[in-house]
């Protein structure tokens, strides 16, 4: 199948966008009107993997003739999971819960197609600093960080907070580009292509 197929992204994510346009520019953004499920506490891959699916079917339902992708990232200590911060205190009380600690960030992703769906997941690891309030503060008034899970962008002045990473930086921003191609190709569902590089 070749890329002539429409495409659409399910979020309003202006890094998932910016992701995507790595492995095809021509896509349309529909933001799905759909209920998350963010418990405090769950397996981070289903509810991740839960989320997209709801995502994706959402938008699926009037586009049936699109290639559908939805995402949906999680940033995990534990079982304990850290969605979108609600205000400023809550921000501040996940940067000290995830102060000095190693945590997994996970994105789920749904690709829909033609009736078909296949799901699969994609896990980075964060290393965080050892982090003061002052540096708290500091961070969050450099960072505007309440669309993001775990109140952080590791592409964001992630230096302040951030030791090490290991696993996909795309992933850790919200879109693991390399993994949706390689899923996308064992589908067939697109033709081999090279990613564009973000620099060109």
């Amino acid at each position: 199948m070749s890329r002539a197929v429409p495409w659409i992204l399910a979020s309003g994510s202006p890094r998932r966008r910016e992701l995507l346009a790595r492995l095809n520019p021509d896509f349309r953004v529909v933001s799905p009107d759909v209920e998350e499920w963010e418990p405090d506490q769950a397996d981070p891959i289903h509810q991740v993997e839960e989320n997209a699916l709801r995502k994706g079917r959402a938008v699926a339902a009037s586009h049936p003739q699109a290639l559908v992708i939805a995402a949906d990232t999680t940033v995990a200590l534990g079982r304990r999971l850290f969605a979108k911060p609600v205000d400023r205190p809550d921000a501040v009380r996940m940067l000290q819960a995830l102060s000095g600690r190693r945590h997994e960030v996970v994105t789920g992703m749904a690709l829909l197609l033609g009736g078909r769906e296949h799901c699969f997941h994609d896990t980075s690891e964060v290393d965080f600093r050892e982090l003061s309030a002052a540096e708290i503060d500091q961070y969050l008034e450099r960072v505007h960080v309440f669309d993001k899970a775990g109140a952080y962008a590791i592409q964001e002045h992630g230096d302040l907070i951030i030791n090490e990473f290991s696993g996909s930086f795309e992933n850790i921003m919200g879109l693991p580009v390399q993994r949706l191609r390689q899923e996308l190709v064992q589908l067939e569902w697109i033709d081999p292509v090279p990613l564009i590089d973000a620099g060109s």
